[in-house]
């Protein structure tokens, strides 16, 4: 089994030189953001002795209070990228604007998004968390980076991932030619392929849901559950299971290893806000993910991927896994609006 281990620099320069499918500069990128997970890891695994735990007593953009590890994670991320020549800039859902390279160093071709530590709320309990990253190519047409450069829709992102920090630490990444998996192996200090063309099921009775916001839902989102909800006797003629671990990486890493759907809807308690999640962040790269290994993603109207961002920080609700239950959602969302029409 050792001589048929494929390390994550291995499977890249193929992507590279066989396949032709990413240039070199890209190749190079995501090496360094995998050795910049690996490095956040370590530090997730210290936990207490680590004294990184708890709150660091601020907050971010988005209002929320920081942990001591999100400001390590996303420190992590920048002085990695920042000097290799790789990146024109960078933008963090910890950070208010987007971060420039600084002039010292040699200027790239991409953008870098991350969500440096997310599900950080489970981090004092030990539940798995992750890094969430999108890479984008810098438009041609102008010298400087602003903002409106990030603003592209989810299809034309050119490498997406994850690292999820569990009882292994696994790093998941599409190139736009499927989706491969590698476990983190400690004693080699590498990344290794474990698995390559994941697949979704496009069938489930498994659900992720926080039901606790159910009576806050619209129709559409409250009809699907109820029909779950009401097992071998209801509609849908089957049982169903619901799992929630409250942190996107891990729920999504279950159902890319075991199929299911996700969902993080609008809910009324905000009406003015779209959803929750961050586009930018989290719903495209994940969506990218989702829909490279046979499942769909959606806001329930929309494809996320075709959805063209106004600002960086922007929400959206999130619908994604296997495809036969998101386009069933997506049907009860087109009934429930030619109902108000």
């Amino acid at each position: 089994m050792s001589q048929k281990r494929i390390s994550l620099s291995r499977y890249l320069v193929e992507q590279q030189r066989v396949d032709g499918r990413i240039p070199a500069q890209l190749r190079l990128l995501l090496e360094v953001v995998a050795r910049a997970c690996k490095r956040i890891s370590f530090e997730v695994n210290k936990g207490a002795l680590g004294e990184a735990m708890g709150s660091a007593g601020s907050e971010n953009v988005q209002g929320e209070v920081q942990k001591k590890l999100d400001i390590i994670a996303n420190e992590v991320l920048i002085e990695a990228n920042e000097w290799g020549g790789h990146l024109a800039a960078m933008a963090s859902e910890e950070m208010e604007g987007i971060y420039l390279v600084p002039n010292r160093y040699p200027q790239g071709e991409y953008l870098l998004l991350f969500d440096p530590l997310d599900g950080s709320s489970n981090i004092d309990v030990n539940v798995s968390i992750g890094t969430i990253f999108s890479v984008l190519e810098k438009p041609q047409e102008q010298r400087g980076v602003t903002v409106d450069d990030f603003l592209q829709p989810g299809a034309r992102q050119v490498a997406a991932g994850y690292c999820v920090f569990g009882p292994q630490t696994t790093l998941v990444l599409t190139v736009g030619d499927g989706v491969a998996m590698f476990t983190l192996d400690r004693e080699q200090g590498s990344f290794v392929l474990i698995e390559e063309n994941v697949r979704i099921p496009e069938d489930t009775k498994e659900f992720s849901i926080n039901m606790s916001n159910m009576r806050h839902w619209d129709g559409a989102v409250r009809r699907y559950i109820d029909e779950c909800l009401a097992g071998e006797e209801g509609p849908r003629g089957k049982n169903f299971n619901m799992r929630w671990i409250a942190s996107m990486v891990a729920d999504i890493h279950r159902i890319l290893s075991r199929g299911g759907i996700f969902m993080y809807p609008w809910d009324q308690r905000e009406p003015a806000k779209p959803g929750k999640l961050r586009l930018m962040y989290e719903a495209n790269p994940m969506g990218w993910l989702i829909e490279q290994a046979g499942g769909v993603a959606s806001n329930g109207r929309q494809r996320i991927l075709e959805i063209q961002p106004t600002q960086l920080h922007e929400r959206v609700s999130v619908i994604m896994g296997a495809k036969n239950e998101v386009e069933r959602i997506e049907r009860y969302y087109a009934e429930l609006d030619a109902s108000q029409s």
